[in-house]
């Protein structure tokens, strides 16, 4: 579905740009998707919107097919968000050691207690952390807005299966621009 409308109580929540995710090979580049999400933070912040920025330091236990599981350590400064989302003292920090944001973290009682109603999504990987904490906002009962130019996957085929596929029937999917001139539309 087309970007329509935002709520009044909106929240942009930030997944997994962490200086760990920096390096990895992904079909955008890094700075283009951190620079887009940089114009929702600013966006955001200005408006006095929650903002989440949500960082990964391991994963679910349970095995799988794909080798060990990263519920290890990490190197040093893995899990540090990126510099240039300039974490601001208001911001919500979450830790997650899932795919989505909302299995392993407070993060759908701290939005409900602010009373947040909409979320929208950017990060990293399309098809992993974005994808997962976008079903899990819908399941929570929250509309749920993907910005679809700010975020990237290590996979092509998977970032265009997400976006083509599934997010349309999560939510609505838009431009970060498009989010942007829509939040300077609308009623505060």
């Amino acid at each position: 579905m087309a970007l329509t409308t935002l709520d009044s109580d909106t929240a942009l929540i930030v997944i997994d740009l962490q200086k760990g995710i920096a390096d990895y090979p992904l079909i955008h580049p890094l700075g283009e998707v951190v620079g887009r999400t940089r114009i929702l933070l600013d966006a955001f912040r200005g408006r006095g919107l929650p903002v989440v920025l949500v960082n990964v330091a391991g994963s679910a236990p349970g095995r799988t097919e794909q080798g060990p599981r990263a519920g290890g350590s990490f190197a040093e400064g893995w899990t540090d968000l990126l510099p240039e989302l300039d974490r601001q003292p208001d911001d919500i920090v979450v830790t997650k050691r899932t795919r989505g944001a909302f299995a392993s973290t407070d993060i759908n009682d701290r939005l409900k207690a602010l009373g947040v109603t909409q979320v929208v999504l950017t990060g990293v990987a399309t098809s992993g952390g974005v994808e997962s904490t976008a079903h899990q906002a819908h399941e929570q009962g929250f509309n749920v807005t993907l910005a679809i130019d700010a975020m990237t996957d290590t996979r092509r085929a998977a970032h265009d299966y997400s976006i083509g596929n599934v997010f349309p029937r999560l939510g609505e999917t838009g431009t970060s621009q498009e989010i942007v001139d829509l939040l300077s539309t609308r009623s505060a």
